[in-house]
């Protein structure tokens, strides 16, 4: 008796395996390909904008490749003055799963904002380099600020700041500049992994190390930071789609395994997002 029970669940367990595996085939199957926005290599396909100069222009190699990251470097810097930067992916995105890895390194400009110790981001649904002008120090966009941790400081990390921008935060229009994530103080120069899902002007969510720690709703053009931008971003619009750049603002990062998944077209899919969020935490990648 015992053995055929033991055979019968051991049949039983096998079969419910069987069909787990197989719907996670399925949904795997169904996913969008992921897409490599860095080769590890060079920086082609991005191009830089720093404030000062005109797009294209990175006169003091701020921007380059080492180690297969993305480095953001001052070494050839005299004094900062100011001189904020961002490489720009050079196309557009509506709805995607943005995935990287960044690390901050080294130590901050003297001259540098204190604000900035330890500070950068992703810039998303932003306006194009070539929209911004010379003297423009951010574009109007949505950040995912990364914050690095200071002495015992609490600073979370992937937190939301507007330039530009409004979002609503639980149904209620968020005017402030920036607010903070439920996100743990990253310390030293560990790798962080930052997520964002957004789409389109409907909801956006950042995640840290695969954990979702923010969520808004209908981003859109307005509010502050927005007055040395071209006329034209200045007006209120809902921010439907844009270009996402990585910061320069003084203190050096790096950035690595740049990744998105296009969601165009398949924003209502909850099934298929929710598998994606899962499949992207069940990896080790």
């Amino acid at each position: 008796m015992f053995h055929r029970y033991s055979l019968c669940l051991f049949l039983l367990l096998l079969i419910i395996g069987c069909k787990r595996n197989s719907s996670f085939k399925a949904t795997e199957k169904s996913m969008p390909e992921g897409r490599e926005l860095f080769n590890g290599r060079d920086l082609e396909g991005w191009t830089p904008k720093i404030s000062g100069q005109h797009a294209g222009t990175d006169s003091l190699n701020t921007f380059r490749v080492e180690d297969g990251s993305i480095v953001v470097s001052y070494d050839n810097y005299d004094s900062f003055d100011n001189q904020f930067g961002h490489l720009f992916y050079n196309e557009p995105f509506t709805s995607y799963l943005l995935e990287l890895e960044y690390r901050f390194t080294g130590e901050q400009m003297a001259d540098g904002e204190p604000w900035a110790n330890r500070n950068s981001g992703v810039m998303y649904h932003s306006q194009s380099p070539q929209s911004m002008l010379k003297e423009q120090a951010f574009p109007v966009s949505l950040e995912g600020q990364f914050l690095g941790g200071v002495n015992e400081e609490n600073r979370p990390t992937m937190n939301l700041c507007t330039p530009g921008t409004h979002v609503f935060i639980a149904d209620t229009l968020f005017t402030p500049h920036c607010v903070n994530s439920s996100s743990e103080t990253y310390f030293d120069d560990q790798w962080v992994r930052a997520s964002f899902l957004v789409l389109g002007d409907s909801l956006v969510q950042h995640f840290v190390n695969h954990e979702k720690v923010l969520e808004f709703t209908k981003p859109q053009r307005g509010g502050e930071l927005a007055e040395d931008a071209a006329a034209e971003f200045k007006k209120p619009a809902p921010l439907k789609d844009g270009y996402i750049a990585l910061q320069s603002e003084s203190h050096p990062v790096a950035f690595r395994k740049i990744k998105i998944f296009d969601l165009e077209g398949r924003e209502n899919d909850t099934e298929l997002i929710e598998s994606l969020l899962f499949l992207r935490d069940s990896s080790n990648d």
